[in-house]
């Protein structure tokens, strides 16, 4: 194995005089660290070739290397409580929705031992799918007593477990409910437990996992589970039949089990959080650990419903996944206090050792009190975010799904991701169990956001290495222009963009805040000019939770480009309890804010440029051609897949928004039948060259000027490669010639 240097930072946003704390995994004995601005990241030869500017800080030097682990998957821990302890009886009890029984493994539900000790008990799935139940015992020879009946995927059951350590008897039990056809899974089974059977255990109570376990200072669950749980708890004495069956029937588990429960756990309240409530007597409550989902579906969620908010008591369960990851916990190996010399940018802690190299980028915003720029230039961090860890070409189905002429050329940073599935993956894709990722943490080495990452399917940069194109261009061109970002624009709002004359986005802003676009409007309300120089922008809606800023949510619903979707009804955001899906379908497109939206995408190796449209010579926009023929073809050459038009283009629409006197500049014409429509803009199925760019006029990038009120002006290009054609031909080319008349213009 290839030898290992990689990190990430506790931020990406930061501005002089605050700390970066820097986090590093190798098995290096040691390792160079020095400060980059990152300028270009593209090491095509036709182009400017990479570029970065080392910047001295007190971080340079030498450290001594380390490994680092990361351990994933999600449950709940609640801590050794006196309540928890000395029970010589008891009932554990849980209604279950298992995703993954198939996996030969044991799966917690309800434990209280430490892997080590020979104390405790379990109640979990066995490797072969069953229910088990496992006592400790002195003697090291632990007592197990399974149904031998596996559970079925994605069903719900009624689980109990009684054991009673006087009489040495115990009860295991397992009931289908909702299954259609003959239940065939339903069973029970008795057992008698060893003279020695050991219940006490000093280890704290976990859900969704079958063992505690220390590691550096830290407690870690293991044998997790993947699926529901809904509605555990735990009595002091072995309940009977009668009792177990009211707990079936919907019974509580307060009521039922009386003065003798010790906690029943609820999970429909403070779902926004990592808080689990215990309605028992001894506030046994839990903390959920790598953020498992929240607001999902339990198992009397009836249909009537389909927003948690309207019926939280159907959405009584939580799903956990052994792959989930909230935060990596690594050490901190150095911290970084932003300079006040250092300008607005973008930069990166360089690491070097050995044959080995990585960029752990981080973005310098102006500090309080600092003179700005007049323009600033808007950093898509959650995009960067949605992306991370992107696996999609190694999911079955996705990558022929994308197909294209282009060939498929891997980055050695996604066949780094192949053999490390504990940094978990991106937005795009799929859980172990199928489901789709809906929740992302910036708290994690980040291997595909690095200036040099090379997509997979484009066969160039894309997200933070695309965006440097636009930063190399603003250089070259002597342009002054700050840094911010999505995470700063979601907290500080308008206040943040006072300051600016033009804003300009990074070439896919497809994530987007509703505090995000709220800013966005009343800035273009009171005059801001906006140049949007990327394509398939302001898409999907996102949540930040207040409680985790390092953690983005989304939930696809049922429509879009996607290559997930929700279960039904989970389209709520757990975290701010919004309606997720497009931003289209909550009155929202992004026509309405930009001009254009979404049209298609494809990954074509042809890239016909714009061709200018008669609304060209309007008055209006005269400045933007200035030194452009009326003939001449806008982009049909660049970096990024040959062409100003690639990738994921939009095009104007009145109906979704676009605003009546905006001026249809320049469109692009000629994509072949590797682009394709919209998924939400197609009414019906029919044959998929109908929709392809060879016969399709909708298989376009379209250029958008409109005025706003107060002065206010917007621009837009309605494609992601736009940015990767500015630097051809030493950056004397149209397309470097329109973007800066405008800049120039939107700066007076």
């Amino acid at each position: 194995m290839a030898t290992e240097l990689i990190g990430y930072c506790d931020k990406f946003s930061v501005s002089p005089g605050e700390k970066l704390s820097f986090k590093v995994s190798t098995d290096l004995a040691r390792y160079e660290v020095s400060v980059v601005r990152l300028i270009h990241g593209d090491e095509n030869p036709a182009g400017p070739g990479y570029k970065e500017e080392v910047v001295p800080t007190p971080i340079d030097g030498a450290y001594p290397g380390r490994r680092q682990e990361i351990h994933c998957g999600s449950w709940l821990t609640v801590p050794d409580r006196p309540a928890l302890r000395g029970l010589n009886s008891l009932t554990l009890q849980a209604w279950i929705f298992p995703t993954g029984t198939g996996r030969g493994e044991r799966q917690g539900l309800i434990s209280k031992w430490w892997s080590t000790d020979r104390a405790g008990y379990g109640l979990g799935l066995g490797p072969g799918g069953d229910l088990e139940l496992r006592v400790g015992c002195p003697d090291g020879h632990g007592y197990c007593l399974s149904t031998g009946l596996a559970l079925r995927d994605r069903h719900w059951y009624f689980v109990a477990a009684t054991i009673d350590v006087p009489s040495r008897q115990v009860f295991l039990c397992q009931h289908e409910c909702f299954g259609p056809g003959p239940d065939t899974t339903s069973c029970s089974a008795t057992g008698t437990l060893p003279r020695r059977a050991a219940l006490d255990s000093n280890a704290p109570l976990l859900m969704a996992a079958g063992r505690a376990c220390r590691l550096d200072g830290r407690t870690l669950g293991k044998e997790l589970y993947d699926g529901k749980l809904e509605r555990p708890s735990l009595i002091r004495r072995g309940l009977g039949a009668e009792e177990l069956e009211q707990l079936r029937q919907g019974g509580l588990s307060l009521e039922v089990g009386r003065k003798d429960l010790v906690a029943a756990w609820d999970f429909t309240r403070e779902m926004h959080t990592s808080r689990v409530r215990d309605l028992g007597p001894n506030e046994l409550h839990a903390t959920a650990v790598n953020m498992p989902a929240r607001a999902v579906t339990g198992r009397n969620w009836s249909g009537r419903e389909t927003d948690f908010n309207q019926s939280p008591a159907e959405y009584g369960a939580i799903h956990f996944h052994g792959d989930d990851l909230e935060d990596a916990a690594w050490r901190t190996d150095f911290t970084l206090e932003v300079p006040h010399t250092l300008r607005s940018g973008v930069y990166a802690a360089r690491l070097k050792g050995g044959d080995r190299e990585d960029h752990i980028p981080f973005f310098v915003r102006p500090g309080e009190g600092a003179k700005r720029a007049r323009a600033a230039l808007l950093v898509p961090t959650l995009t960067y975010l949605a992306y991370a860890n992107e696996r999609m070409d190694y999911s079955p189905g996705l990558a022929a799904l994308m197909a294209s002429p282009r060939p498929l050329n891997r980055d050695p940073r996604d066949l780094y991701l192949v053999d490390h599935p504990e940094l978990s993956a991106s937005l795009y894709d799929h859980h172990r169990d199928g489901s789709g990722f809906i929740y992302a943490s910036r708290l994690r080495p980040i291997a595909n956001l690095r200036p040099g990452y090379l997509k997979w399917r484009q066969g160039g940069p894309r997200h933070l290495a695309e965006d440097l194109y636009l930063v190399d261009w603003l250089e070259a061109k002597g342009l002054d222009c700050d840094v911010i970002t999505d995470e700063d624009l979601h907290r500080q709002g308008l206040d943040l963009l006072q300051d600016y004359r033009v804003l300009l986005t990074g070439t896919h802003p497809e994530y987007t805040t509703g505090a995000m676009l709220s800013a966005l409007e009343q800035y273009l309300a009171q005059g801001g000019r906006l140049m949007y120089l990327g394509g398939n922008g302001f898409y999907w809606v996102t949540s930040i939770p207040a409680e985790k800023p390092h953690v983005m949510e989304v939930r696809r619903g049922h429509a879009g480009s996607r290559t997930w979707e929700s279960a039904p009804g989970e389209v709520h955001h757990s975290t701010t309890g919004e309606m997720g899906g497009l931003w289209r379908h909550r009155g929202k497109a992004p026509n309405k804010l930009v001009g254009v939206g979404l049209s298609c995408m494809g990954w074509s190796t042809e890239s016909p440029g714009y061709a200018r449209t008669p609304a060209s010579r309007d008055p209006r926009a005269a400045f933007i051609f200035e030194g452009v023929g009326e003939r001449e073809i806008i982009g049909n050459f660049g970096l990024a897949m040959g062409g100003a038009a690639g990738d994921e283009l939009d095009r104007l629409d009145f109906e979704l928004g676009t605003p009546r006197h905006a001026l249809l500049l320049a469109t692009s014409t000629g994509h072949n039948h590797h682009y394709q429509q919209a998924i939400e803009d197609i009414p019906q199925l029919k044959s998929e060259r109908l929709y392809g760019g060879s016969t399709h006029p909708p298989i376009r990038a379209d250029m958008v000027y409109f005025e706003t009120a107060r002065g206010g002006a917007v621009f837009s290009v309605g494609s992601i490669s736009w940015c990767g054609s500015l630097s051809y031909n030493d950056y004397d080319n149209n397309v470097s010639r329109i973007t800066e008349n405008v800049l120039r213009e939107f700066l007076r």
